[in-house]
């Protein structure tokens, strides 16, 4: 169903349903009932302005037969995006980043120790 698979870019792009809406200016509980497959049949109107706030194309969302990992570029996993989405879910900020690149060093200096 169509709701389910903007539910899963969405959330694969780490965007909020409030974001989602407010960008394709449409109301929250409207989003909600389309990926929650109560809105059945949106208008294509509709589901343009969210394909277009998703950097995705239309066909996309009318085609959920498609693997979901398509609609993310190419050089990116979608672990990597969901590793953000975490981060921003935990509180942590894009301007903290460079306070943990010293626990990445930590990291890769123990598997550098560790593989000899």
């Amino acid at each position: 169903m169509i709701g389910t698979t903007i539910h899963k870019i969405r959330r694969g792009k780490g965007i909020s349903l409030s974001e989602l809406a407010k960008k394709a200016n449409i109301s929250k509980s409207n989003l909600s009932n389309i990926e929650r497959n109560v809105n059945k049949n949106p208008s294509i109107t509709l589901v343009k302005k969210i394909a277009d706030v998703l950097e995705v194309d239309l066909y996309d969302l009318l085609h959920p037969e498609r693997d979901i990992h398509q609609q993310l570029p190419p050089l990116i996993e979608y672990e990597w995006v969901q590793f953000v989405y975490d981060l921003k879910k935990a509180g942590v900020q894009k301007e903290q980043l460079p306070e943990y690149k010293h626990i990445i060093e930590f990291i890769h200096w123990k598997k550098q120790q560790e593989d000899g």
